[in-house]
């Protein structure tokens, strides 16, 4: 995708003249005059008609949405889950435990074709490489029949117990969390992470006992699935602003 560079005016001590930026990733490459230095910062874009609308954002302001699953609240993980954001300097922003609702946890996955025939197919490569026998277990080998149901699995184990749904501010907030929580697949997690250091669970195991996999913790893939997230689960809660002592003061 060719790169857009855009003309802005704006007000800083690094007289900055020119924004190259990539609406494919979200990117943007500013040139400042004075200092003839290139910085990479993170950018919102909207369009209005014709015209291409940059906000820019400071990296402090990212957003993501973190949600512990029934294993995380059941394991006692509430504190330790938030005690390992905030040590590294995120922020816990909206905060609230609640009682699942199955519409609310059915539209939180998605129900396109692709998406559970994807299910599906993690499904078979993972009886075919502990050679177990998906015929016998599931009636068929077709993943577009096996999809649906370990997303039925899914909403079953989503909603067996209390959630804890927060949104976590900070510096490349999506990714640091991301880092935090380890592998999605338990198993496979490093020690250091919530994964790693608080199960061990797989999809072999899952699939033998006809259950979802539970690995504790869900968190946002990117900006644009947190933000999607954040008003799916929590619609137009404010936001709270605070500073935190060695962070913003």
């Amino acid at each position: 995708m060719a790169v857009t560079v855009m003309k802005l005016k704006l007000k800083s001590s690094l007289n900055i003249i020119e924004v190259n930026s990539d609406p494919g990733t979200g990117q943007a490459i500013l040139q400042s005059k004075c200092f003839f230095a290139i910085l990479y910062i993170d950018i919102s874009y909207y369009y209005h008609a014709h015209s291409a609308i940059f906000i820019m954002k400071h990296p402090k302001e990212e957003l993501t949405y973190v949600m512990l699953k029934p294993d995380g609240v059941k394991k006692g993980l509430i504190g330790e889950v938030i005690r390992r954001l905030e040590q590294r300097d995120l922020k816990i922003v909206a905060l609230e435990m609640f009682t699942p609702e199955f519409d609310k946890v059915n539209d939180h996955y998605p129900k396109s074709e692709e998406w559970i025939t994807r299910l599906g197919n993690k499904t078979l490569t993972t009886y075919e490489k502990y050679g177990y026998d998906a015929m016998a277990d599931f009636g068929t080998t077709e993943a577009s029949e096996i999809g649906p149901e370990i997303r039925k699995w899914l909403i079953d184990y989503m909603t067996s117990a209390p959630l804890v749904k927060m949104v976590v501010k900070g510096v490349h907030a999506v990714d640091v969390v991301r880092k935090i929580a380890g592998d999605t697949m338990p198993y496979k997690a490093d020690m250091g992470t919530i994964r790693g250091d608080f199960s061990i669970d797989s999809p072999a195991l899952a699939n033998m006992e006809k259950r979802a996999v539970m690995n504790i913790v869900h968190c946002s893939e990117t900006p644009e699935e947190a933000e999607h997230e954040i008003k799916h689960w929590f619609g137009d809660i404010k936001i709270m602003d605070y500073k935190r002592f060695g962070v913003d003061e």
